[in-house]
């Protein structure tokens, strides 16, 4: 889902993500006047291909929809295989036609020792949007997180109750990116 740009020092050669242990977390928060009765969910995706490349300054990353995973420990789990309906189906992501969510960076910032803001474009529901993200590293391990919202993708946040409980309109993108 996200592409990061580093400098060339942090890498001795151009190398590929390691897929096993990079991971994409995405947090939904409720709202509305009968949020109480709802709960928060906990995303989690494998991130599913990418590469940094040393000589032009840019990680590629890639997630597919379909491997998003509901981690809620709430609710049943038939209310779990609903909300993961919803999630990947057209109300919401629509997997089937847009099944890949990505990020490629334009530009990094160096903020201070192993810290960064990198720019660049990040992709969901077919839509493009600029967006920065700030990164810190060590041992070859890249974390950060962005807050974004749902509806600057083409997406409508989910409402039950006629409103009462609604999905809230900006969601919380953490990752670990690992390099091999």
């Amino acid at each position: 889902m996200l592409l990061v740009t580093l400098p060339a020092a942090t890498f001795s050669q151009s190398a590929q993500i390691d897929p096993t242990h990079s991971t994409v977390t995405v947090h939904v928060y409720k709202t509305g006047f009968f949020s109480a009765l709802a709960h928060n969910h906990v995303i989690k995706a494998p991130i599913s291909s990418g590469a940094i490349d040393r000589e032009q300054h840019t990680v590629t990353l890639i997630f597919h929809v379909v491997d998003l995973q509901l981690a809620d420990t709430e609710g049943s789990e038939s209310d779990h295989k609903e909300i993961d309906a919803t999630m990947k189906g057209p109300k919401v992501l629509d997997a089937a036609n847009f099944p890949d969510i990505s990020f490629s960076s334009k530009r990094v910032d160096v903020l201070g020792q192993d810290t960064y803001k990198v720019t660049g474009n990040v992709k969901i529901h077919g839509v493009v949007r600029e967006i920065a993200v700030p990164i810190s590293s060590s041992g070859g391990v890249f974390k950060g997180s962005v807050t974004l919202k749902q509806t600057d993708f083409g997406i409508t946040p989910i409402k039950i109750a006629g409103g009462a409980v609604r999905v809230k309109d900006e969601i919380e993108i953490s990752f670990e990116i690992v390099s091999r």
